[in-house]
């Protein structure tokens, strides 16, 4: 028999009970929803509602209950629809009258709630350390490449020469704003809506603020209507996930293409490659493509809470159950990708010699040309000018501005002097962009000490 079968006459339909039950899903909340009855009965025991005896007892066969869970030895029955009827259920089994009395002031969808939070409040900080994992990678690979110069692109065109370490830095600074938003995300969470009830609270004398302490909660929420139909931190959580994916998929097709033969900037380590069926030379950046496909699947986290939501009046609806299956999908995807992600990183050998090759084709320099006149006095329009018919010399008669002579250049404009060849080297193009967050190896020196002091401040490492 339902626990709310009072008001019916017939069983429910097997295929509505099929269709209605969550319990393959929900029941990953089986620790947040015993916790919240334990505070829930604790706070019903000290404020009379309950006997303190009847109190202890509950809060006892709980812990029981939690314990020969966690040790395999319960299965929970899809009649009982949910996490919470399951556990009512086994509690009354187990403790009889006393048992019916946890659900005294309150309601399954005050408890869904306040379980949701308490799950994703226990998960964000795994999130958060498989981020910063993946930075202290970031940084290791830079100092490995401070002086690796390589091409920055803009249109995927080369554009302005740069160094290994300067790109990895903007991923880490990706991933510093992926924490932080994390990081917001959960202290807008960190509100208990237990004690909201169905939707009006309850006429029994709960003291709220004792169940959200004990919960380590940092407050309540302060409207009960709101408290039991908010899925806000839910959406604005699948929402900095993909955002994440986002930046991991980004940095997935540069590494897809920096190994692929046209590029060879970079060599994934066999432990992290997979061959083909039929064709023995092949080596796929199979991980790299997984979690550019898996971007995908965390969108459609996002996207299936906002539908859900997007046309629901007050207080809860059953439509709300189908929250939890995407949130649960999207921050599994993420855990799964972040750490095989993150050993693909470090594993992977970087090959200098090609960046350095692609970054002496396509004058990449140009810029800088423009920039030693613009120096001499001369305005930058015209230097842009001259530069870029000296480009267009170099093109036709198949040389690179550093090969011109010092009398070709000065067709174009008298300002230049023998000095310009020293302006136009690579390594001195990288070095004198000294500006905060450009590519001189001083200046990313810096900015990997801002990643690692960012990391530390989040676990004490030194």
């Amino acid at each position: 028999m339902k626990l709310w079968s009072g008001r019916f006459q017939k069983e429910t339909d097997g295929k509505v009970n099929d269709f209605n039950s969550s319990i393959r899903f929900d029941a990953r909340l089986y620790r947040e929803d015993i916790r919240g009855s334990i505070a829930h009965a604790s706070m019903m025991g000290e404020q009379g509602i309950i006997s303190p005896e009847e109190a202890r007892k509950l809060v006892s066969g709980l812990e029981d209950l939690l314990a020969d869970i966690e040790a395999g030895k319960v299965e929970f029955s899809p009649d009982n629809e949910d996490i919470h009827m399951n556990i009512e259920a086994l509690l009354t089994e187990r403790l009889g009258e006393t048992g019916k009395r946890l659900h005294t002031a309150r309601s399954r969808n005050d408890q869904v709630a306040v379980d949701l939070r308490l799950y994703l409040k226990r998960e964000i900080p795994k999130v958060l350390e498989q981020i910063l994992d993946l930075q202290r990678v970031l940084v290791k690979k830079a100092e490995e490449n401070l002086d690796t110069v390589m091409p920055g692109y803009t249109h995927l065109q080369r554009a302005q020469p740069i160094t290994f370490a300067h790109h990895m830095m903007a991923y880490a600074n990706m991933f510093c704003r992926d924490v932080t938003r994390l990081e917001d995300c959960l202290g807008r969470m960190d509100r208990s809506p237990l004690g909201s009830g169905a939707l009006a609270g309850t006429t029994h004398p709960l003291d709220r603020r004792k169940t959200a302490e004990l919960l380590g909660f940092a407050g309540i929420t302060e409207n009960s209507l709101d408290g039991v139909s908010d899925r806000d931190y839910a959406i604005e959580l699948c929402s900095a996930l993909s955002i994440l994916m986002m930046h991991l998929s980004r940095f997935s097709e540069e590494i897809i293409l920096w190994c692929s033969w046209e590029f060879k900037f970079v060599e994934l380590d066999d432990a992290f490659s997979t061959g083909s069926s039929i064709m023995p030379q092949k080596k796929n950046p199979d991980v790299a493509e997984l979690v550019r496909g898996k971007t995908g699947r965390v969108y459609g986290s996002l996207v299936t809470l906002l539908t859900v939501m997007k046309s629901l009046p007050l207080a809860y609806n059953k439509d709300m159950q189908e929250d939890k299956e995407p949130v649960f999908d999207a921050l599994d995807t993420v855990r799964l990708c972040l750490p095989v992600f993150t050993g693909m990183v470090d594993t992977m050998k970087v090959r200098p010699d090609n960046m350095r090759k692609a970054a002496e084709k396509g004058f990449l320099n140009a810029t800088d040309c423009a920039d030693y006149l613009a120096k001499r006095g001369v305005p930058f329009r015209d230097a842009y000018t001259a530069s870029g018919r000296l480009v267009r010399e170099c093109v036709e008669a198949g040389k690179t501005l550093e090969e011109l002579s010092l009398e070709e250049l000065r067709k174009y404009s008298p300002a230049f002097d023998g000095d310009v060849y020293q302006a136009l080297s690579l390594d001195e193009c990288v070095a004198q962009r000294k500006t905060e967050g450009g590519p001189a190896p001083e200046e990313v020196r810096r900015q990997m000490d801002l990643i690692l002091k960012f990391v530390e401040a989040r676990t004490g490492e030194k």
